[in-house]
């Protein structure tokens, strides 16, 4: 799901979704944790303000995107537990989505 769309859904959204949305715009793999962390690592350096936040993906949700499952994903992101591998709350207005965008590997 590209970004405007992520963003006329909620204005608030989870990183994570973000990380997808971002990824289908530059044809990134983003079952990748590696590169989620460079994501994150960033919007941090960049000084997006984001708020940590717990996701949780519970057994029954079918959560998944491109044939993969955002509840491994989340949980791998888990395993690593640093700042980079946290899920974050974005507000998703123009400055913001501009800077994520800017993003490249």
């Amino acid at each position: 799901m590209a970004l405007e769309e992520l963003r006329q859904k909620v204005l608030y959204q989870n990183s994570i979704e973000i990380w997808i949305g971002i990824s289908e715009e530059k044809k990134i793999d983003w079952v990748n944790t590696d590169n989620y962390q460079k994501f994150i690592a960033f919007l941090l350096k960049n000084k997006l303000n984001m708020k940590q936040m717990t996701i949780c993906f519970d057994e029954s949700d079918n959560a998944s995107y491109g044939g993969h499952s955002k509840k491994v994903f989340a949980n791998k992101l888990a395993e690593i537990n640093v700042d980079n591998s946290s899920c974050y709350s974005i507000k998703l207005n123009d400055g913001a989505i501009e800077l994520i965008r800017k993003f490249e590997l």
